[in-house]
């Protein structure tokens, strides 16, 4: 009985994994379970799964679930405390992050401090401190198995080969709802217009990033780190079918990929699993059906948020924070109908522009970079 606890747990990447405990609850076992604010939803949650603590964001919200649970025995708690308690428990196998946002760096760091396995399904973690992640990992012997279904189709590929063997990663991309499109077509598109994913079902807020492909600059940048890699070494690939959900150039000039229908639960199965794959019932590729995949060069000129996802990698230090933090501040903004869409990348920049950057972040920094980006975004838009 492998033990779980999860930090997302009413979100998308969240509900999905519940969705394979319950289909494999002789073998997954929910210690713990963190969110932000749905409560009802949570309340759903522990009385389906029993975890022995349920944590949730804000300090009222966590009274809310208090009194509504008040008939059993699960301890709740709320905030960066909640989230570190669940972080280090000790029956504790495998957490599952896929908290939204920088908080979930600090469970993250304790978490592999006690030598747990780590599902990793937020992004800012390694983007903004995967020098501090992967070499901590690293010296405790902590995996960190990849959730996103681009970062487990690499770790898919490489299985059974040496790292020195590795001569590229191809990232491939979808290329969002606005593939093909010029930038003077993109001045005008609406929130409504970028939720509208055409392979994937995802959050709002990760939606939007596909649309922008800020979303595949991230994974870079992830990728980075991930998989011990130079830049130079990733290529982002536009596959409009998400069938090849990525694949690995080696040395040799051969190449391996992973291929499925695009379903999140199959990557979030395989970490939970790693190194076993279990039966999961869900539709499979009919090549027939299917009959071709095709390929294009991403249009960086048009969708800039890619390519200042590369100039803020290879600028590294606090740079990919600052790129992180104003993206996520631009898209609620964008959500809110505050800004278009276009605006997006400008703010992106400006932050970039704006911002000293810090050699070798610590945590503090990180998070002191994120605060320092947000006043920015909000003097700006006020002045606008």
């Amino acid at each position: 009985m492998k033990k779980i606890a999860i930090l997302g747990s009413t979100g998308s990447i969240g509900t999905q994994t519940l969705e394979i405990v319950r289909n494999y609850s002789q073998e997954l076992e929910v210690l713990a379970l963190a969110a932000g604010s749905s409560t009802a939803k949570m309340e759903e949650q522990i009385r389906e799964f029993h975890p022995k603590l349920a944590v949730m964001w804000s300090e009222d919200a966590a009274k809310e679930l208090k009194e509504r649970t008040a008939d059993l025995s699960v301890e709740i708690a709320y905030g960066m405390e909640g989230l570190l308690q669940i972080a280090v428990m000790e029956e504790m196998d495998i957490l599952v992050t896929a908290i939204v946002g920088m908080i979930g760096i600090r469970p993250t760091i304790a978490a592999i401090e006690q030598g747990k396995t780590i599902a990793l399904a937020n992004k800012e973690t390694l983007v903004t401190a995967g020098h501090i992640i992967m070499p901590l990992a690293k010296k405790k012997g902590v995996s960190i198995l990849p959730v996103d279904s681009e970062h487990s189709a690499i770790f898919q590929s490489l299985q059974g080969a040496k790292r020195k063997e590795l001569s590229k990663i191809l990232l491939t991309a979808s290329g969002g709802p606005f593939r093909g499109k010029k930038r003077e077509e993109l001045a005008d598109m609406t929130v409504e217009d970028a939720l509208k994913h055409p392979n994937w079902s995802m959050g709002r807020k990760i939606t939007i990033d596909s649309a922008t492909l800020v979303n595949k600059g991230l994974e870079v940048m992830e990728a980075k780190w991930l998989f011990d890699t130079d830049l130079d070494q990733i290529q982002v690939i536009v596959h409009p079918q998400s069938i090849i959900h990525s694949a690995v150039e080696y040395v040799d000039g051969g190449i391996i990929a992973q291929l499925g229908m695009p379903d999140m639960k199959l990557p979030i199965q395989y970490a939970l699993f790693y190194p076993d794959r279990k039966p999961m019932d869900t539709k499979r590729v009919d090549f027939y059906e299917l009959s071709q995949m095709t390929f294009e060069r991403p249009d960086m000129e048009t969708f800039t948020g890619l390519k200042l996802a590369f100039e803020a990698a290879r600028m590294g230090g606090s740079m990919p924070t600052v790129f992180n933090a104003a993206n996520e501040m631009a898209v609620s903004l964008f959500l809110n109908k505050k800004i278009k869409f276009l605006q997006i990348a400008e703010l992106i920049q400006a932050s970039m522009e704006h911002h000293k950057k810090v050699e070798a972040p610590g945590v503090e920094e990180i998070l002191a970079a994120e605060a320092e980006t947000y006043e920015y975004i909000r003097q700006v838009v006020k002045q606008a």
